[in-house]
């Protein structure tokens, strides 16, 4: 759950393997697509980090694949790399008006694919390539998979340790429920909303056993969703 989370959109099977492989070596959680509408359909259920997107794809190409995911409100913000085997300043001037973050021209190394993703990460969410996250008091080891506060270590199933992470990874924005199902029950069509509220309870009355009112940084957003927020 807490590695960044990296969805290949390639239709060449022998490349997105490779891809895969090494960016799993190098510490990521991969998914593959291999074509545009699919990579659309997987996203709608669990969002990436960052996406990996060829120009040249079937059903829709990774130009009309960033403009949708631009588009669209929970996408707006998902940083995108895009891969072609073009090589013309136009064409990588097109990549980047359709919103992609970065260019990378084929043939390239998977070490370079590696490095230009985290560097895109680091801008967009550094919190996810740290060991550590910590936000009010709160303190999560990565390492370990425990939350911290002060010395104490929070009594939390798994599933309350990946939600709590993820809030604490993007503090200062609401969540909304939907988004919490796409993101830390990987959009399980199984798990009702409602399920989100009995673990935020959860987790609120783990934090005020530790320390009463630190509960109160896990804000309801009335209509919306959760925020944590000092």
């Amino acid at each position: 759950m807490n590695k960044p989370y990296i969805l290949v959109v390639e239709d060449e099977e022998a490349l997105s393997l490779l891809v895969k492989y090494n960016l799993e070596k190098d510490g990521f959680e991969v998914a593959q697509a291999f074509d545009g509408q699919e990579a659309l359909d997987m996203v709608e259920k669990r969002i990436p980090d960052l996406i990996v997107l060829d120009w040249m794809l079937p059903s829709l190409s990774g130009i009309e694949v960033c403009r949708e995911l631009r588009s669209l409100e929970y996408t707006k913000a998902l940083p995108v790399i895009m891969l072609t085997a073009r090589s013309q300043e136009t064409d990588k001037l097109k990549g980047f008006s359709s919103g992609a973050d970065d260019y990378i021209t084929k043939p390239f190394s998977p070490k370079e694919l590696g490095a230009r993703i985290r560097s895109v990460l680091k801008r967009a969410n550094p919190a996810l390539l740290e060991a550590e996250v910590s936000y009010g008091g709160i303190r999560a080891d990565n390492n370990r998979k425990a939350i911290f506060v002060g010395p104490r270590r929070l009594d939390l199933s798994p599933l309350e340790y990946n939600l709590l992470h993820y809030m604490l990874s993007r503090p200062a924005k609401v969540h909304s429920r939907d988004m919490l199902l796409r993101n830390v029950w990987e959009g399980n069509d199984e798990v009702e909303e409602r399920t989100v509220d009995v673990c935020i309870r959860r987790i609120r009355a783990e934090l005020e056993v530790v320390q009463p009112g630190l509960e109160d940084l896990i804000k309801t957003v009335r209509g919306e969703g959760y925020i944590l927020e000092k």
